[in-house]
């Protein structure tokens, strides 16, 4: 069975754009690979968060994916920073790395550009705690997005330097995890792309939004005007409300929508009202789930010390070998 590894990162709530996407993708992978998954607060670093914002991220983070149905039975779920042997790991493959191609790195470049007064060596070194992410528990795949497929390449340099210099065949190169034809690209509200958080405000459902939070946003989604003639093509905006509707609907509503819109007698209000109410019949038991984990602390030091326990002995093997073959060796 291969090993797969893959972050979470603690930067809000989940979305349905997020479940349909990713998540739900680790739902199904845990049950087909020996997956790591792990809640990456050392790579949040780099934006400085608030000590009391960063924990309570982590706990929301970790309370959301085990509500959406990872199972910490079956893969290894963890808090980043419960495994130390990351860290030093980091430090050693940092010998590796070289200034020069890590300042060409696209994320890099855009980071910088977007915040020109916080160019710390994190976000330099990025690239090189993924690779320590990856390599300690030796994994095969990587599921990542076009914006991390350059660092999942620098990994793979780092792993071919390392196995050169050392004269060993001790790490295999990674690759990106194919979910195939699976990923559904969700999208947002404001009548043009994705759903994400990081969009236009108003732009995502979350998976912890309370009823009337979904209608007010769903009401707000962008239209047009209406169709003029029978059987004329979507706007963006328009596919886009029907897109959703696909995914938390059944195909009777979408038919009868569907109807409305080929004869041009839809209102979209209506439309947007049954959207709002199917989508929140399909997230309240999750939100219900959410909530219930998020407050069992009891539950969540349980679920987060069983990760650490299972990433710390595949981590503390890789490093015990790492440190061997460099010749870092203890004299007592």
């Amino acid at each position: 069975m291969e090993t797969v590894v893959s972050g979470i990162r603690p930067t809000g709530n989940l979305h349905l754009g997020n479940y349909f996407g990713a998540v739900r993708n680790f739902i199904k992978m845990q049950h087909d690979a020996n997956c790591y998954f792990f809640v990456a607060d050392y790579h949040s670093l780099t934006t400085h968060p608030h000590p009391d914002n960063l924990n309570a991220t982590v706990k929301q983070v970790l309370a959301e994916n085990l509500a959406c149905g990872l199972d910490p039975e079956i893969c290894t779920l963890y808090v980043q920073s419960d495994l130390p042997e990351t860290a030093e790991l980091y430090l050693l493959l940092n010998m590796l790395a070289y200034t020069g191609e890590l300042e060409r790195s696209v994320s890099f470049k855009e980071k910088i550009r977007k915040d020109p007064d916080n160019v710390n060596a994190g976000l330099l070194t990025y690239p090189v705690l993924m690779a320590a992410d990856i390599l300690i528990h030796k994994a095969a795949k990587v599921p990542v997005g076009k914006d991390q497929e350059q660092h999942l390449e620098y990994t793979r340099n780092y792993v071919n330097r390392f196995n050169y210099l050392y004269g060993v065949e001790y790490f295999q190169e990674p690759f990106a995890y194919n979910f195939g034809g699976q990923l559904v690209k969700v999208p947002g509200l404001d009548g043009s792309g994705k759903m994400g958080k990081s969009e236009a405000e108003g732009n995502a459902i979350f998976l912890i939004d309370e009823p009337e939070v979904i209608k007010k946003k769903v009401m707000r989604a962008v239209t047009d005007s209406g169709p003029t003639h029978m059987n004329q093509p979507k706007e963006v905006a328009i596919e886009n409300l029907f897109t959703l509707l696909k995914l938390v609907s059944t195909t009777e509503t979408v038919a009868h929508f569907e109807t409305l819109y080929n004869n041009c007698t839809i209102r979209y209000g209506d439309m947007k009202k049954q959207l709002a109410d199917d989508i929140n019949i399909f997230i309240a038991p999750i939100r219900e789930k959410i909530k219930a984990i998020a407050a069992d602390e009891k539950y969540i030091n349980k679920v987060v010390k069983m990760g650490a326990e299972k990433a710390r002995q595949s981590g503390r093997k890789t490093l015990a070998e790492v440190r061997n073959i460099i010749g870092i060796r203890s004299f007592f």
